[in-house]
């Protein structure tokens, strides 16, 4: 039975059994695949749909995701969306536009740009190689990309899944960003990406170090295509979304194939005006700066159902699975507490260890996280990303919204009371009132 009446913030439940310009946007959520870009067009922003409160829980219970939503829209992003598993019940919280041009109503069923959580599925194609006899973790980069990788021979596949190479991140060149967003539909090549992170010098010697890039990824990304003789577009049809069923999750090749209905736009927002401004990135090539590093295009639905997979052992073996969740510590400057393994982060939050990544595009900020025994997941997206090129109060909102944000989903996938430290940061100095709602149950 449903119910709906006009409210800003939806939240519904169905029963289951089962940037980088900008030193903290680069870091927020643990994604650091950061969009900065030129800003075109203004688009306003606008909340809508029915709120619904899940069967079980009172309104003070929902009240969190609902406060959410409000929040991350009143900083400025055109959409938000939230799908969280407690491991007994699914609830969706909807707020904002998918298209501020067509003013398209936001869907639990859109498509996004998942950004960095695409690193999530290469470890996965990777491991399963291992699995398979075809790669191996310990060996030198040298000898599967011979002359490609300066310093490649005591560089090991291992230290390219796990961030502790060394090697220069792409996205963090001072001048990557300008270039591409004085020609946002410029197509990289793998190679141009890794000429921009070799005229760096490494951040520390190989194994000594961990720091968060980009060009690992790529390397990564050449590393399977090289051993398998296919490209990434096809691995992760034929080796994860059709094992799993997940017909709306597919890698860009170089952008999304289709950005109307069914799919959420992401916008890069300058807040260095009198008033934030927007340009729509959907139509950018994704794949042709993001790659192997944060291509992939995917649903709430869907890459909840990923990594579920992935933490349930069902894409490749427990041993291969024991080697992901071997972390490696993240710098104590980092913002995120926890460590990083192959291709995933351990996220100590104020509610609880969880595993996951995020994700940041020129348009997208998400966020992935599950429980250790993939019972549990949480996924968002909002569908902005700030393209200043300096801090400033408006980026600085969004950076504390961001991190608020992600530990209320967390709390409540572990179905744990949001501490007041974390509702306080989600409401900075000038908190933001919840707006009204009547409960929508589908049951």
């Amino acid at each position: 039975m449903m119910t709906n009446t006009t409210a800003p913030v939806t939240t519904t439940a169905n029963k289951t059994t089962g940037s980088l310009r900008v030193k903290a946007l680069v870091l927020t959520v643990s994604a650091v695949l950061a969009g900065s870009g030129a800003v075109a067009a203004a688009a306003a922003a606008s909340a809508q749909q029915p709120n619904s409160s899940r069967p079980g829980r009172t309104a003070a219970q929902n009240g969190p995701m609902r406060d959410v939503a409000a929040q991350v829209l009143a900083a400025g992003a055109p959409g938000y969306v939230a799908r969280i598993n407690d491991g007994h019940r699914v609830a969706i919280t909807l707020a904002g536009l998918a298209d501020t041009t067509t003013r398209r109503p936001l869907t639990s069923r859109d498509q996004f740009e998942v950004g960095s959580n695409t690193k999530t599925f290469m470890s996965t194609l990777a491991l399963q190689l291992v699995d398979r006899g075809q790669l191996d973790l310990n060996a030198p980069v040298s000898k599967y990309l011979p002359g490609v990788v300066p310093n490649g021979r005591n560089i090991t596949v291992r230290m390219l899944l796990n961030h502790t190479s060394g090697l220069f991140s792409y996205t963090a060149d001072a001048d990557f960003f300008t270039k591409l967003s004085d020609d946002p539909q410029h197509v990289w090549t793998e190679q141009e990406l890794l000429d921009v992170a070799f005229k760096h010098e490494p951040n520390f010697a190989p194994g000594t170090s961990w720091s968060y890039s980009n060009t690992n990824y790529i390397l990564v990304g050449m590393i399977l295509q090289k051993q398998t003789g296919k490209s990434l577009p096809d691995l992760v049809q034929q080796r994860i979304a059709g094992p799993l069923g997940l017909k709306h999750t597919y890698f860009a090749n170089p952008r999304a194939t289709n950005t109307g209905p069914g799919y959420a736009h992401g916008y890069a927002v300058s807040f260095a005006g009198t008033s934030p401004t927007y340009a729509d990135t959907s139509s950018w090539p994704i794949g042709g700066w993001g790659g192997a590093a944060g291509a992939i295009i995917s649903t709430p639905t869907e890459l909840s159902r990923f990594f579920s997979a992935v933490l349930g052992g069902k894409l490749f073996s427990q041993h291969q699975l024991n080697q992901m969740k071997t972390t490696v510590d993240v710098p104590k400057d980092f913002p995120i507490e926890g460590g990083y393994g192959l291709g995933l982060f351990k996220i100590k939050s104020p509610c609880g260890t969880v595993w996951g990544h995020g994700g940041d595009t020129l348009g997208h900020h998400s966020t992935a996280v599950v429980s250790a025994d993939g019972r549990r997941t949480a996924v968002s997206d909002t569908t902005a990303e700030p393209s200043d090129e300096e801090s400033n109060a408006g980026v600085n909102r969004f950076v504390q919204v961001a991190f608020a944000a992600e530990d209320v989903t967390i709390c409540q996938m572990l179905d744990k009371p949001v501490p007041a430290a974390v509702l306080q940061a989600l409401h900075g100095t000038t908190p933001t009132p919840a707006p009204t709602a009547t409960a929508t149950a589908v049951k």
